[in-house]
């Protein structure tokens, strides 16, 4: 039986492809969007193009549209303007069912048995629902975020760019006491890269999923490589999917981990306690390896299942 989901997300290019490989591996409850790689109406957009691309049968809720406590900040310079710079964007006939995406993930929890949350973009929303609806920690199955980091960040020496757009709504949600929580930070999602090669197989599949993404893929490993020295751009957010879909891929460690959220040089830094001995509870199942390649060939099933829809 597939996992039962709600995707809350910020697309973004690794959004997107997280979107491609959750509809194929998860049954999508629903999609949330948050301000994040882009302002919220673009993010929301981004959203209803992926669902229709990839004909998922579920709403599409907006989101919050600014963090918590301070300004918005977005990531035009890895995305683009839109957000999905790259390929042609075809028309959208699809709009949102809702603008209040806190709402739907609560109902959709207290109505739903085993539901993972995977958010994807920055906690906001996230933060929210617990605020608003603190009895939907204990009736998740869990929550599987892309974010934070074990080791370094980008946005900054130490934060990576979900926790960093919203440290208030991180700290609430790494500490709401979510019985299984996964965390594949950018220690984890830098061993998950595509290159060229990976641009080549997914244009000799030929459908139509599998060409928007190649088109994005030109756009994200140009943009990366202008930023940095990898050859390999990581791709981030299919991680927080698999680690539900394909635990058996990871190695994860419990850890406790708690967010920065005012340090000068550190603010938006998920502090990693590493010793084995702190007395902090182990909130946290941080994940360190991951199978690149068996990653990579379940990445490419899932693009060719399109072709037969």
């Amino acid at each position: 039986m597939k996992p039962k989901i709600i995707i809350d997300c910020d697309p973004g290019h690794d959004d997107a492809i997280a979107i491609m490989m959750a509809t194929q591996l998860t049954e999508v409850l629903g999609i949330t969007t948050v301000s994040g790689n882009a302002p919220l109406a673009l993010t929301t957009d981004n959203a209803l193009l992926l669902a229709e691309l990839v004909d998922l049968d579920a709403e599409v809720h907006a989101g919050a549209g600014k963090p918590l406590l301070i300004a918005a900040r977005h990531a035009e310079e890895a995305h683009g303007k839109t957000g999905l710079d790259g390929p042609t964007r075809p028309k959208i006939s699809r709009s949102a069912a809702s603008s209040d995406a806190v709402r739907f993930i609560i109902d959709t929890v207290r109505d739903n048995d085993d539901v993972w949350l995977v958010p994807i973009g920055p906690l906001t929303n996230i933060a929210l629902a617990v605020q608003q609806a603190p009895d939907i920690v204990e009736r998740v199955a869990g929550i599987s975020i892309m974010g934070g980091s074990a080791t370094v960040g980008n946005v900054t020496a130490t934060a990576e760019f979900n926790v960093w757009a919203d440290p208030h709504a991180a700290s609430i949600v790494y500490g709401a006491g979510f019985q299984s929580f996964r965390m594949a930070g950018l220690n984890l999602t830098h061993k998950f890269g595509i290159d060229e090669q990976t641009i080549s197989e997914l244009r000799e599949i030929d459908n139509r999923v599998a060409l928007f993404a190649a088109d994005l893929f030109d756009f994200y490993l140009t943009s990366y490589q202008k930023r940095t020295s990898g050859q390999r751009v990581p791709l981030h957010d299919p991680c927080a999917v698999l680690a539900i879909t394909h635990p058996e891929l990871f190695n994860f460690q419990n850890r406790a981990v708690a967010v920065e959220t005012e340090g000068v040089y550190t603010r938006g830094m998920t502090v990693v306690d590493e010793r084995g001995w702190g007395d902090k509870p182990l909130n946290c199942e941080v994940a360190y390896e991951i199978d690149r390649d068996k990653g990579m060939q379940i990445f490419i099933e899932t693009i060719k299942a399109y072709t037969e829809s």
